[in-house]
């Protein structure tokens, strides 16, 4: 995590000074005590926040000043602002390991969560996951729990599952809901469906989220063109009627929210510039929602693999990336609020490309992602949401 460590002598002050460069990077302050609590922060200048914090203090000032207290500086220069949020939680975590998170004030990301272990399968919005290989699905990151909510609602009133929140003992005697008396739902509560009916019901669901609406599109389109067809013409209008309704609400999702255990992904960062270095971007992978990173890419090739093709490159480099891994539920969620807190920001910077559901990267475009970061061009245009809109950027 943190590379560099360097003594500190106030004495020496000028020549600690003159040593850390004036770049982005995350640092620990540490005193002659090595179980004294360190202090720990990011900074866009690494020399003058040292600056700051450890030069002579200035007469009749309250500014926080460590100089007699520090002896030790530990620190790794970064290339974004992602990488400097996720090198101090790593940092954070190690060194606070019971109130980082209060620290970080990380807020975990709003998810759709389909209970597949009860024996009437519901959907709920949750911030907590369970295993990760267990029999639940979870849906996100959302930007917030009332997206969420809107998007599940919505989404929901296209299918006939129970919006209930109790475990269930169907009894013809139960009198139902309103969702059962509107038939918006098969009412399993008084048997008013057989167990595989509802069953396949809840499989249609889990399409639609998996395919972020596209199943049911589909189907839609497919009835309507079938009643089309057989010149029943009211009923195709009234289909094409809910498929423009659909539409609206598929616009609620943003590209960023896939299904957990299938989210993978790479991000291109800016990389730290170090003298006399190729010059390079920062990867980071994410797999069912866990991060790691940062890995270093030249643009440029050694000798060896001046032959290959970029894309060649690329896919060696993250052939030889190790895939991410968390080592709780509790850690996975933590990474997620990192990756909602860069997805959904006004100014977010980097780019990220999403696998496709058999776990093939869109390499063409991750090349020319690749690129535009280097440059400090702007990202892509999409033509929807969820989708890539096709640019003609490559790289030089």
């Amino acid at each position: 995590m943190l590379t560099e460590r360097i003594e500190f002598r106030p004495e020496g002050d000028a020549e600690v000074f003159s040593a850390v460069a004036a770049a982005p990077a995350v640092f620990l302050l540490r005193g002659e005590d090595a179980h004294s609590e360190p202090y720990v922060t990011k900074t866009a200048n690494l020399r003058r926040r040292l600056q700051r914090l450890l030069s002579a203090p200035e007469e009749r000032t309250k500014r926080l000043n460590l100089r007699d207290r520090v002896r030790w500086i530990e620190y790794a220069l970064t290339g974004s602002d992602f990488e400097s949020g996720f090198v101090l939680y790593q940092v954070l975590r190690a060194a606070f390991p019971k109130t980082y998170s209060n620290r970080l004030r990380l807020r975990f990301a709003p998810l759709v969560k389909l209970h597949l272990e009860n024996e009437f399968p519901r959907a709920s919005i949750t911030t907590r996951m369970g295993r990760i290989s267990g029999r639940n699905l979870y849906y996100g990151p959302f930007v917030s729990r009332v997206a969420a909510e809107k998007f599940m609602n919505d989404a929901l009133d296209f299918f006939k599952m129970r919006r209930c929140v109790e475990d269930l003992h169907p009894d013809p005697k139960f009198p139902g809901c309103v969702y059962s008396e509107m038939k918006m739902c098969l009412a399993p509560c008084f048997r008013g469906c057989t167990d595989d009916e509802y069953r396949a019901e809840v499989v249609r669901v889990e399409d639609f989220l998996d395919s972020r609406g596209e199943s049911l599109k589909r189907q839609m389109a497919a009835e309507r063109d079938d009643a089309s067809t057989k010149m029943e013409f009211e009923t195709a209008a009234a289909i094409h009627a809910r498929l423009d309704k659909l539409t609206p609400v598929l616009q609620q999702l943003p590209e960023f929210v896939r299904r957990i255990d299938q989210l993978h992904a790479v991000i291109v960062q800016k990389s730290v510039q170090r003298p006399r270095q190729p010059d390079a971007v920062a990867l980071f992978r994410v797999d069912a929602g866990a991060l790691a990173g940062p890995l270093e890419f030249p643009i440029s090739g050694s000798e060896h693999t001046k032959s290959q093709s970029m894309e060649a490159r690329v896919q060696g480099a993250l052939a030889a990336f190790p895939p991410a891994k968390s080592g709780s539920a509790i850690e996975r969620m933590e990474h997620l609020a990192i990756l909602k807190r860069w997805c959904y920001r006004g100014t977010r910077a980097g780019e990220i490309f999403f696998a496709d559901a058999s776990g093939e990267l869109p390499m063409r475009r991750l090349v020319r992602g690749i690129g535009r970061v280097y440059k400090g061009e702007a990202p892509e245009k999409r033509n929807e949401p969820g989708t890539g809109g096709m640019t003609l950027e490559v790289l030089n």
